[in-house]
C-alpha cells in the first residue's frame, strides 16, 4: 500500500478490539493491525469518531532489486513470497502484512555476493512446492539464488500443538471470515483471551479475514502456557464456524552482513527507530510495533573487500510522514550515515558500510 495509514493508541488489545467495532459501524471494515499499544488503519479512517492519529507513529519499508532481467527476478520472488504482480516492477502480499517488492532494471553488473539476503518462513508444504525439486544450499540447508544471485533462505515451518497454528518462527493462524461482524466478532473475543493470558498477540483484520500473530520465537518462550492459550483461540473460531487457512501466511525478516555490526547495527536500529532484541546473542533488531519486517546482522570477514565494496542489488526504502522526513535524515546522519543524494520528499542515504536506504516522504492522512 501507498498510504502509511492511521495509528491510534490504545492501552490494550481489548480497548483497540472496541474501536475496531466501532470503525466497523461506521463503514465498510479498512485494513486494521491491531496491537496491544494501539492500531493502525488503512486506509485512514476514525476522524468522524472523534479519534486523533499520531503521524510520526508510521512508517513502511519495501524491498528494492535491482536486476539486469527484471521479468526472472520478480518472477522468482513472487513465488517466494507468494505475492501477486500490482504493476509492471511491484510485487505485492495479498494480505498487506508484508514488504511490497519492486524490481527495476539496471545495467550495472554486480557479480558478487550481496550483504543484504532475506529469509521467507512458510509451511513445510508451500515451501517444498516453491522449491520445485531444487536442492537448496547455504550453512542451513536452506538457501535458494535467484537468477542473478541474490540469496533467500526459504525455511519450511511446523504445525503448532494447537492444529490450526503454523509456527514460522512466529506462532500464527489464518481464519478466513464472510463478514465484517464475524471479523470484527473473532477479534474481540481473541482481544479478551489474549488479555487474560497476557500475551501480546498481533491481529490483522482484512477483508478477507483475521491473521493472529504471537510475534518471533515468542511461542517457544512462553511453551505450554501460549499453547494453551492457542488451543482456546481455536476453540472460539470454530464456535463462530470458522476454519483456519494457512497456506498463505509467511514470516519475513532482513538480514545483513556487516564487518562492524555494532556500527551497522546501531545505524539500522536509530534511523528504523526499532529496538534491539534484549537476547544479545541472537544480534536482531525488531519494530516495537511489528509493522515492519525485523533485521538479523551477521559477522562478514573484513577481508572480503571487494565485496564490502560492491553496491548491493538490494536495497531499503522506507516511507515516512511527511514532516517526519528531515529528523529522519538528521537521526541517519547522526548514527553513522551517508546523504547520497537529495531531492524534495526523498533522501538516499548509506549506512557505514554502504547498505543504501531511501526515505521517502509520504503523506499519512
Amino acid at each position: 500500500m501507498d498510504e502509511l495509514g492511521a495509528w491510534f493508541d490504545t492501552q490494550s488489545l481489548s480497548a483497540g478490539a472496541a474501536l475496531v467495532g466501532r470503525l466497523a459501524k461506521a463503514g465498510p471494515l479498512p485494513d486494521i493491525d491491531l496491537r496491544p499499544s494501539g492500531l493502525r488503519v488503512r486506509p485512514p479512517a476514525g476522524a468522524d469518531l472523534g479519534l486523533t492519529s499520531d503521524p510520526a507513529a508510521l512508517q513502511e519499508l519495501r524491498i528494492v532489486f535491482d536486476a539486469a532481467d527484471p521479468a526472472a527476478v520478480q518472477d522468482f520472488w513472487g513465488t517466494a513470497f507468494g505475492y501477486r504482480a500490482t504493476g509492471a516492477e511491484r510485487l505485492t502480499d495479498p494480505l498487506h502484512r508484508d514488504p511490497d517488492i519492486l524490481v527495476q532494471q539496471t545495467n550495472d553488473v554486480r557479480p558478487l555476493r550481496n550483504r543484504f539476503h532475506i529469509d521467507v518462513v512458510r509451511p513445510a508444504a508451500v515451501v517444498e512446492t516453491v522449491r520445485g525439486g531444487r536442492e537448496p544450499s547455504g550453512a542451513w540447508g536452506v538457501m535458494l539464488p535467484d537468477p542473478e544471485g541474490n540469496e533467500l533462505d526459504l525455511v519450511p515451518g511446523d504445525p503448532l500443538e494447537a492444529a490450526d497454528w503454523q509456527t514460522l518462527f512466529a506462532a500464527m493462524t489464518f481464519y478466513p471470515t464472510t463478514s465484517a461482524a464475524q471479523a470484527v466478532q473473532l477479534v474481540t473475543t481473541v482481544a479478551r483471551l489474549a488479555d487474560a493470558a497476557g500475551m501480546p498477540l498481533a491481529l490483522d483484520l482484512r477483508s478477507g479475514g483475521v491473521v493472529i500473530d504471537h510475534g518471533k520465537d515468542q511461542w517457544e518462550v512462553i511453551g505450554e502456557a501460549f499453547v494453551a492459550l492457542a488451543i482456546r483461540i481455536q476453540d472460539a473460531a470454530h464456535e463462530l464456524g470458522l476454519t483456519a487457512k494457512t497456506d498463505g501466511l509467511r514470516f519475513v525478516q532482513l538480514g545483513l552482513d556487516a564487518a562492524d555490526v555494532p556500527a551497522v547495527q546501531s545505524f539500522w536500529t536509530t534511523v528504523l527507530g526499532y529496538a534491539p532484541d534484549p537476547r544479545v546473542e541472537v544480534g536482531e533488531i525488531y519494530d516495537p510495533r511489528r509493522l515492519n519486517p525485523g533485521f538479523i546482522f551477521q559477522q562478514l570477514d573484513a577481508s572480503e573487500t571487494e565485496r564490502r565494496q560492491q553496491r548491493n542489488r538490494i536495497r531499503l526504502e522506507l516511507g515516512v510522514a511527511h514532516d517526519q522526513l528531515p529528523a529522519r535524515v538528521a537521526q541517519a546522519l547522526e548514527a553513522g550515515g551517508e546523504i547520497k543524494n537529495e531531492r524534495p520528499g526523498r533522501c538516499s542515504l548509506t549506512d557505514p558500510e554502504g547498505n543504501e536506504l531511501d526515505l521517502i516522504a509520504r503523506n499519512p492522512l
